[in-house]
């Protein structure tokens, strides 16, 4: 039996894409993760009173290709996902709903049928998907996003109602502070892309089931490893390769890849002893918060839609969305509210910021509510790193050789996202493999 030659720390979507690639091409490889749930900060969280529950909600888009590729790679089944073309509805504002058409025909057929929106507001739109187009969308690398709108002679209702609502669900990171460029990038690959791109992908299993434990059982039967619960507190260089603090094992690595949340990652960098500037640049990075305020409101209740839109303006109405997790497979009359980014909703005691949430969709859905049965208040205080102009990411190589990093952090078109750390885990694993003379 050969010597194991990749160890992965970290069995995020991050860690868990480089190690199925790692696995696909013959490569044995042990995937180190501290906690017993796989799923890094997309996973599922167990709680007395209900079933499992996610740590936050998370939109696939259809241009998410490398997640769906590796889904469909590890067995992932089509009625796991929830396919709906592009729709905003806000209720009472808006409802907006792209077309079956090619780019650019499905927005603009969507943009005529749209309710709530004037004529100035659809000819803005369009002006800015112009604006984008005409220069390749490549924008001034200081613009924000807010930069963008007034550039572009945005309307308050759109910025309002669209952009600045997808800005931060894309971003996480609000629009006066977010890089233009990135959020440039997503309408690129979503909007301006056709209706296929622009398709929204709603989970119907919770995020550790979607793709961690089938990446598991992929890894089973092909000789990868898996050992949760191990926590590796250190890296260090020896002859041939790496040692890690934590491993069971006594064998050096040749090579380590560090696939943790970037605020893990410095201080396994740092261990080295050979990589302190980088482990500081990635201590340097800021991040944005995700709160995520489950309400189970009983039998019978249903949404409009799967997943809406909700007018956030202060501490009186702090969410941003609203999924019908009933429509998405999970419990019927289960709400999840999510609010992105940094906001005054921060200084409510989570008691109150259950009541200002449930009574933020009795006004805006004009009707009133059942009081929840139960209901939960999960923070990432450090969910995504804050995606503003000028943020320097680093790649996936190191100043050590042999020594790699996966992540959503890690230097992208994209923002934080689940496709964003995959990718990242792929280009890992593509570089590994050719230092290994394996091919991609």
């Amino acid at each position: 039996m050969s010597v194991p030659v990749v160890a992965v720390i970290g069995a995020g979507y991050a860690g868990l894409a480089c190690a199925v690639e790692l696995a696909r091409a013959g490569v044995h490889v042990t995937v180190f993760e501290r906690s017993h749930t796989l799923g890094g900060r997309a996973r599922v969280v167990h709680k007395e009173h209900h079933r499992g529950i996610d740590n936050g909600q998370h939109i696939l888009i259809g241009a998410y290709s490398e997640l769906t590729r590796l889904l469909r790679l590890t067995g992932c089944s089509p009625k796991q996902l929830l396919h709906l073309p592009l729709t905003l509805h806000v209720p009472g504002r808006l409802h907006l709903k792209a077309a079956a058409l090619p780019a650019p025909f499905h927005l603009a057929l969507g943009l005529l049928r749209a309710k709530g929106l004037s004529w100035s507001d659809r000819l803005a739109m369009l002006r800015l998907m112009r604006w984008l187009k005409k220069r390749a969308f490549r924008v001034p690398p200081d613009m924000t996003v807010t930069g963008l709108l007034r550039e572009t002679r945005q309307t308050p209702a759109l910025a309002q109602l669209i952009w600045e609502p997808l800005c931060v669900a894309a971003l996480n990171t609000p629009a006066a502070d977010a890089a233009a460029q990135v959020f440039a990038n997503v309408l690129r690959d979503s909007l301006a892309a056709g209706a296929a791109a622009s398709e929204l992908l709603l989970p119907r299993v919770d995020l550790s089931e979607l793709f961690p434990v089938p990446a598991a059982r992929f890894l089973a039967t092909r000789r990868g490893r898996l050992r949760t619960g191990n926590a590796i507190e250190a890296i260090r260089p020896v002859a041939g390769g790496y040692r890690l603090e934590g491993d069971p094992g006594s064998q050096p690595w040749p090579h380590v890849v560090v696939a943790t949340a970037p605020y893990h990652a410095g201080g396994l960098l740092a261990s080295t002893g050979g990589c302190d500037r980088l482990a500081a640049q990635i201590d340097a990075l800021e991040h944005e918060p995700i709160v995520s305020v489950y309400l189970a409101l009983g039998k019978g209740l249903r949404l409009p839609e799967p997943m809406m839109g909700l007018v956030s303006d202060a501490a009186a109405n702090p969410a941003q969305w609203v999924f019908d997790r009933g429509q998405l497979g999970g419990t019927e009359g289960l709400l999840s509210c999510v609010i992105s980014a940094h906001g005054a909703h921060e200084s409510l005691p989570r008691d109150e910021l259950i009541l200002a949430t449930h009574a933020q969709l009795e006004r805006q859905l004009g009707r009133r509510l059942p009081s929840p049965e139960w209901s939960q208040v999960i923070v990432e205080k450090r969910a995504t790193i804050a995606c503003r102009p000028g943020i320097q990411r680093p790649g996936i190589r190191t100043p050590l050789r042999g020594l790699w990093l996966a992540g959503d952090y890690i230097d992208s078109d994209y923002p934080a996202t689940l496709e964003s750390a995959v990718r990242s885990g792929v280009a890992c694993a593509n570089a590994i493999l050719a230092e290994l003379g394996r091919g991609a």
